[in-house]
């Protein structure tokens, strides 16, 4: 096939990228074109609350990636929109995260569907954000109603997309990332982040925004913390950092914070020296630091939310809780009893297996080829 896809890549940072250059490489290794055209302009820096959108590593030499897209500007859309008309590939396949990007992938994708050839298909993370607005739903129906199949990654986001279009939909649990590299020895780790390798650590990892729970599990940690127990917190504010500043005074050094994003090649660091992940969630779809875990055979502790406890089997891989305080701190108790550790590690390489790149590419081929039937 001849795939475009368009959404986050390098330069852009994070997972979402990650994603995105993950499926081009799966399509190229089975033989099809793939160019991906990512942000010349993603968010403005007015509406973008972290330090940096972008990294200063060089591309990857096994991508063909253009930045030609920009959201803030309507002519752009329509040049895009046409020069995809135009070039006629098979599939546009498409990552869809906010609202804020409908106008510009919507229009971009009405006009490229004029050839009469080109099929839109979208991985969609979420339907409704975790922040609402007043324009996101006539932004969702502008850019939904111009998509021609999805793949969704939580049966809440399949609730949600059927209040907006009758395309072709199909599941596919979010894959493993792979793209971080190996689990290394725990040693190792520690002495790479300035450790002490006799205590043990918890992880709290990813952006730090108001739905993920930080304060939920800062107020658990006063109630478990102990000697030798320590949390990493390892992840940039997405919100005002002034409302934590309280409760980590009165925790001390109990808490270790890395208030910054993480690069890439600094993760396995983190996975590897913690005995586990915390993920408070407030409210989610589904979660890519799971994923994150998984490849490093890290236990997990989620809220039961959203389509989290479709990704952690509670008592297999780790455990599901209540997002209150409480239940992340029964949990959290729960997980040093006995040797739940070590029986979690052993079962999440078993139940990493369904965790494909390769199953995921095979959905997104299984909904063109629906849409094509229709």
């Amino acid at each position: 096939m001849k795939i475009v896809i368009l959404g986050p890549a390098h330069p852009y940072r994070g997972g979402l990228a990650s994603i995105m250059e993950t499926m081009a490489r799966e399509y190229i290794s089975r033989g099809d074109e793939v160019r991906i055209y990512t942000f010349s302009l993603q968010y403005p820096s007015l509406l973008f609350p972290g330090k940096s959108q972008t990294v200063d590593t060089p591309p990857p030499a096994d991508l063909h990636i253009e930045r030609v897209m920009n959201t803030c500007n309507p002519i752009n859309w329509i040049i895009l929109g046409n020069r995809i008309r135009k070039e006629a590939p098979d599939m546009v396949l498409m990552k869809y995260w906010t609202p804020f990007m409908a106008p510009c992938f919507g229009t971009i994708a009405r006009i490229a569907r004029r050839n009469g050839v080109t099929k839109f298909v979208c991985q969609i993370d979420n339907v409704e954000p975790h922040e609402h607005h007043i324009i996101d739903r006539p932004f969702n129906r502008y850019y939904l109603g111009a998509v021609d199949g999805f793949v969704y990654m939580s049966e809440q986001v399949h609730s949600e997309l059927k209040g907006y279009t009758e395309a072709p939909a199909l599941f596919s649990p979010h894959p493993m990332f792979s793209n971080f590299g190996e689990r290394i020895e725990r040693d190792e780790a520690c002495c790479s982040l300035g450790l002490d390798k006799d205590c043990n650590y918890l992880l709290f990892f990813g952006l730090i925004r108001e739905y993920k729970g930080l304060d939920t599990l800062l107020k658990a940690w006063e109630k478990v913390r102990r000697e030798n127990l320590k949390l990493i917190v390892a992840g940039e504010f997405y919100e005002n950092k002034d409302k934590y500043e309280s409760l980590l005074a009165s925790l001390g050094d109990s808490v270790i914070l890395h208030d910054r994003f993480i690069a890439d090649q600094d993760v396995k660091y983190y996975f590897s020296a913690a005995d586990a992940l915390v993920l408070p969630y407030k409210s989610a779809t589904q979660s890519g630091v799971t994923q994150i875990a998984y490849n490093f055979c890290t236990p997990m502790i989620v809220t039961e939310v959203g389509g989290l406890p479709e990704i952690v089997p509670n008592d297999v891989v780790g455990y599901l809780c209540q997002p209150t305080v409480e239940g992340v701190a029964e949990a959290i108790e729960k997980l040093y009893a006995d040797d739940n550790l070590a029986r979690f590690r052993e079962n999440i390489v078993e139940e990493r297996k369904r965790f494909s790149w390769s199953a995921m590419c095979d959905k997104i081929t299984e909904v063109l080829n629906m849409a094509k039937a229709e």
